[in-house]
C-alpha cells in the first residue's frame, strides 16, 4: 500500500518495518503519511479516506488514468453524476480524486 501511495503522490518512502512505513513529502519532512499494518479485515468501510486534488491546470481525468495504472480501481458508491471520482487502491481502500484546486 506504501508503494502505491508513494507513486499516486509522488512522496519518499522514508521508513519501512514490517509494521508500517512512512511516506514524506519531497519538499520537506513536515508533512508525511504513515501506513500501518492492522491484522485482520475491516467488517466496514475504510478507516481513513482520502481525497486526492490534482495541482491547478492538472487534468482529473489523466490524473485518475495515472492512479488506475497503478493499480487503482473503480468503487461504485452509488454516488451518481459527480465532480468526483471514486476509487480504491490495491488494499480496497476507497479515496476520491477531486477537480483540480
Amino acid at each position: 500500500m506504501a508503494r502505491f501511495w508513494g507513486e499516486a503522490m509522488d512522496w519518499t518512502l522514508h521508513e519501512v518495518t514490517d509494521d508500517h512505513a512512512t511516506l514524506r513529502w519531497a519538499k520537506g519532512v513536515v508533512r508525511y503519511l504513515e501506513c500501518r499494518r492492522r491484522s485482520g479485515l475491516s467488517t466496514w468501510g475504510s478507516r481513513v479516506y482520502l481525497y486526492v486534488m490534482p495541482y491547478a491546470g492538472d487534468d482529473q481525468a489523466a490524473e485518475v488514468a495515472r492512479l488506475r495504472a497503478l493499480g487503482a480501481t473503480d468503487v461504485d458508491l452509488g454516488q451518481g453524476d459527480v465532480s468526483w471520482t471514486v476509487l480504491a487502491d490495491p488494499e480496497g481502500n476507497e479515496f476520491c480524486v477531486l477537480r483540480p484546486g
